[in-house]
C-alpha cells in the first residue's frame, strides 16, 4: 500500500494478538518494573487485583498488529510522532487484543511530493470489546512511484 492508498474514512481490522503471562512479566522487569506487572502475589493484592500488562507493553503490542496489518513494508518512512494515547482499562494475561485503525487524513507533503503524511485512530479492544488502548497516529508514506 501507498499513500493514495489510504483514504480517510477507510476503517482496517487487524489480526489479533495475545497476551501472555511470562511476556508480561518479561515485559514488566525489564521496562516497568512495577509490582503489578511483574510480581504475581504482590498483584493479587494491589489496585488492579492481579497481575497487568503495561501500558508500553499494549502499545508494543498494538503497533506489532499495525506493522502486520496496516503498514506497507515498501512504503511505510516511520512516524514523526503518536498524539493522545490512552489506556483505558488494564490488559491482563490472557486476554486477544483487536486492533481497528481508520484513517483519519492522507495529504501528499508539499517539500516532499514523492511522500506524504497519515493521520489514524487506533483503537484496540480485548476479547469483550473494552476498550484498552486509543491513540492517534502520524506516519509518514511513500507516494506511489
Amino acid at each position: 500500500m501507498y499513500l493514495e492508498d489510504y483514504q480517510p474514512g477507510s476503517v482496517f481490522s487487524l489480526d489479533p494478538v495475545s497476551v501472555l503471562r511470562a511476556d508480561v512479566i518479561d515485559f514488566g522487569t525489564r521496562y516497568d518494573p512495577q509490582p503489578f506487572h511483574v510480581d504475581p502475589d504482590a498483584a493479587e493484592h494491589g489496585p488492579f487485583g492481579g497481575l497487568i500488562a503495561s501500558g508500553w507493553q499494549t502499545c508494543a503490542l498494538t503497533m506489532r498488529a499495525l506493522v502486520a496489518g496496516y503498514f506497507s513494508p515498501l512504503s511505510s518512512l516511520g512516524s514523526p510522532g503518536i498524539d493522545e494515547i490512552r489506556w483505558s482499562a488494564p490488559v491482563r494475561p490472557g486476554d486477544v487484543l483487536s486492533v481497528k485503525v481508520t484513517v483519519l487524513e492522507s495529504r501528499r507533503s508539499n517539500s516532499k511530493p514523492d511522500r506524504g503524511i497519515i493521520r489514524s485512530r487506533v483503537e484496540t479492544v480485548n476479547q469483550s470489546g473494552v476498550p484498552v488502548l486509543s491513540m492517534t497516529a502520524l506516519n509518514l508514506i511513500r507516494a506511489r512511484p
